[in-house]
């Protein structure tokens, strides 16, 4: 007898199992940037040798370098209000190389996806400080001469959120 309600028992636990859910949905979305000619705003212009790696809170984080492209997705930090970039033109020569900081100021909202995603973070650009551009402390030129908000609110990696010339 007691044989028999283990078994039962058992075959109860696994009656319940369901199929694993598979996420096909976008979960949280990256900060698109794409680079433009400044001489030609309309075309956009590949970059080169682009070292991008996080600053202050994410100093750890190294996005690699980037070559021969003209859009990279940069990952907002979804637990702080804050997150700054190094972003380093030409680097691979180190008399070439000029390095400018990007910062995007942002307020968060977490948003439910569904049982196989779970959560997402979405991201809200600041309308006064939501992009803040800087120079390194060397005595260099700028490389990044403008930028321009295309959209405040990050919601979906679909679209350009950052216009950068150069």
């Amino acid at each position: 007898m007691k044989k028999i309600l283990l078994v039962l028992l058992i075959a109860f636990s696994f009656s319940a199992c369901e199929k694993d859910d598979i996420c096909t949905e976008e979960t949280t979305p990256r900060l698109i940037l794409e680079f433009y000619d400044i001489s030609n705003p309309a075309n956009t212009k590949n970059v080169v040798s682009l070292k991008v790696k996080g600053s202050g809170a994410f100093d750890d984080l190294d996005l690699g370098v980037f070559s021969g492209e003209s859009k990279i997705k940069l990952p907002l930090n979804p637990t702080a209000t804050t997150t700054k970039y190094s972003l380093i033109l030409n680097s691979a020569n180190t008399t070439l190389a000029n390095e400018d900081f990007i910062e995007f100021n942002y307020t968060t909202q977490t948003v439910y996806v569904s049982r196989a995603c779970g959560y997402k973070t979405t991201y809200q650009l600041n309308n006064q400080d939501g992009v803040v551009q800087s120079n390194a402390a060397s005595p260099d030129v700028p490389w990044i001469q403008n930028l321009t908000i295309q959209t405040n609110s990050i919601t979906t990696e679909n679209e350009t959120h950052i216009k950068v010339y150069f």
